[in-house]
């Protein structure tokens, strides 16, 4: 499998032209019958030994960490840090392996904010929440850092994301340990994480608008970014709702199920699914409670599973009629969203 970054760097070199990689394209795109921006391309695997590699180096870090970490509780992080840049080096770098890189990646930023916790707790393990607060956002502003450092030298799509979420993460841990207590902190942990899922959107969206043909590298940015929004946005408000709390009523449940419908519109406006995919645990909830008062107690999960399945298998065979009426009710806004397909 070739992903749109392959191809265009086979351009760049030379190695294939543009005519040529547009005819590839286009002809892959008529055998699926549905355009190449339809398709939401990312690449996890080039093969299997991305999974064989991948498990190697888990094993190798996991040991690095374990090792460190009997020294001195920083040593662990930063052994992991270091031992996953220059794995990258050969890995990211030379062999462009996909699975690697990200598990690389997220080594090198983890290993980072783990050094400085283990500082921390090395250095005065008895700090007041107030301190802590400050330093929990230090560390999340470190850990962007350390994924911006990363993006610079390889480029990993999925580094934007991290490094997005680690900021998210330093600012909510920094308000939610400034509160004076944890009433206050449950009150404002769900808003914040939405504030920040409706934030880390907005950035997918730039990335996206940035290449709405979906041909480079900032496309492949962009869907990290919206995997790493959609939870985000998806979870802080149904637990607001108080779905999974508990039953919940028919009037909850039927809400649940309208704002995924709602998310169906954006999901088909933006041409992305992990809206979609993020929410799917709670309209599964909310649908079998209603068969449930409905009095299919027996078969309330098989209803559910009945209709949620087919419901978005005809949403997938039908997503680009759907899509072109949803562009259509956008209006001058349809210039800044992917374009839509024209083949059936």
């Amino acid at each position: 499998m070739y992903s749109e970054s392959d191809l265009n760097s086979a351009v760049e070199s030379g190695a294939l032209s543009r005519e040529a990689a547009e005819a590839l394209r286009s002809h892959v795109a008529a055998g699926r019958h549905a355009p190449a921006v339809d398709e939401e391309h990312f690449r996890l695997l080039t093969g299997f030994n991305d999974i064989f590699v991948a498990v190697a180096l888990a094993l190798l870090l996991a040991a690095i960490g374990q090792i460190g970490a009997a020294i001195t509780d920083a040593a662990g992080g930063l052994g992991v840090a270091v031992a996953a840049w220059f794995l990258a080096e050969y890995f990211t770098r030379r062999r462009r392996m996909a699975l690697p890189s990200i598990l690389l990646l997220l080594a090198f930023v983890g290993g980072v904010a783990g050094t400085l916790v283990g500082l921390v707790v090395t250095l005065n393990p008895d700090l007041p929440d107030a301190a802590n607060g400050v330093i929990a956002g230090a560390i999340g502003l470190a850990a962007a850092g350390a994924a911006w450092v990363h993006w610079r030298r390889f480029m990993v799509p999925i580094t934007v994301a991290a490094g997005a979420l680690a900021l998210v993460g330093a600012v909510v841990g920094a308000v939610l340990f400034a509160l004076p207590d944890e009433a206050a902190r449950d009150a404002v942990a769900m808003p914040l994480a939405l504030v920040g899922g409706v934030l880390l959107f907005g950035t997918a969206m730039w990335w996206d608008m940035s290449d709405t043909d979906r041909r480079t590298r900032r496309s492949d940015v962009a869907f990290w970014l919206h995997l790493a929004a959609a939870p985000l946005i998806a979870h802080p408000i149904f637990q607001m709702l108080g779905v999974f709390k508990g039953a919940i009523g028919a009037d909850v449940a039927v809400m649940v199920l309208l704002l995924y419908v709602a998310f169906g519109f954006v999901a088909l406006a933006v041409d992305r699914r992990a809206l979609l995919v993020s929410s799917l645990a709670y309209v599964l909830y909310a649908l079998y409670a209603l068969f449930r008062s409905a009095g299919a107690v027996e078969l309330g999960a098989a209803f559910t599973g009945l209709v949620i399945g087919s419901a978005l298998l005809t949403l997938s065979a039908f997503w680009q009629p759907m899509r072109r009426i949803v562009v259509g009710l956008v209006g001058g806004l349809s210039t800044r969203l992917p374009p839509v397909a024209t083949v059936g």
